[in-house]
């Protein structure tokens, strides 16, 4: 019973840390609107929204209702695993600075980051992110939600890395063609 609380608290501070980067997200894209910021995609935010609000209730109710067990073996590759996610969002966040949102907005003419953690991976806060939400079920074994969200992620994430992906290269021709009308 005891790991099963500490269980639930440690979904309940990833709830925390995740309502604190909505606010933080929240002011660059004031500032990124206020200074002519595009938005792509924002139809899948709620998909978003949605899938990582259930993905903590189903881990704790998978954890709870299912009686999971705390096995040492599967918690510490697991451990390790959330702490790379983590540091792979947070050095994707740190290097952003405030172009990082939770929404796909592009600055026009701004150059592609790509630096610190971006010279060696293309997405590194939605590998992080994968990592996590494969993770931190299997923290106190729920196999069910890691194995489910780790697909409905991906399934979400090539979606998103699509209109990612759109929004850049829409962003780079337009700044191409400003220099070739110069």
């Amino acid at each position: 019973m005891t790991s099963r609380l500490i269980f639930c608290g440690f979904a309940f501070l990833i709830a925390i840390q995740r309502l604190i980067e909505v606010q933080v997200s929240r002011s660059h894209e004031r500032q990124l609107r206020a200074a002519g910021g595009i938005e792509y995609g924002a139809g899948h935010y709620p998909v978003m929204v949605g899938l990582h609000a259930t993905w903590l209730v189903s881990m704790v109710g998978e954890v709870i209702l299912f009686d999971r067990p705390f096995i040492i073996g599967l918690f510490i590759p697991s451990a390790i695993l959330f702490l790379v996610g983590q540091m792979l969002r947070y050095s994707a966040i740190l290097t952003l600075g405030k172009r990082w949102t939770v929404r796909v907005l592009v600055l026009p003419g701004q150059p592609l980051v790509e630096k610190g953690v971006y010279r060696y991976f293309r997405h590194p806060n939605y590998l992080g992110v994968g990592l996590e939400i494969l993770s931190a079920p299997l923290l106190h074994t729920a196999v069910i939600t890691s194995f489910l969200f780790t697909v409905a992620n991906w399934l979400f994430l090539r979606h998103r890395i699509q209109v990612e992906e759109a929004a850049i290269l829409k962003n780079s021709l337009n700044a191409h063609s400003h220099i070739i009308k110069l």
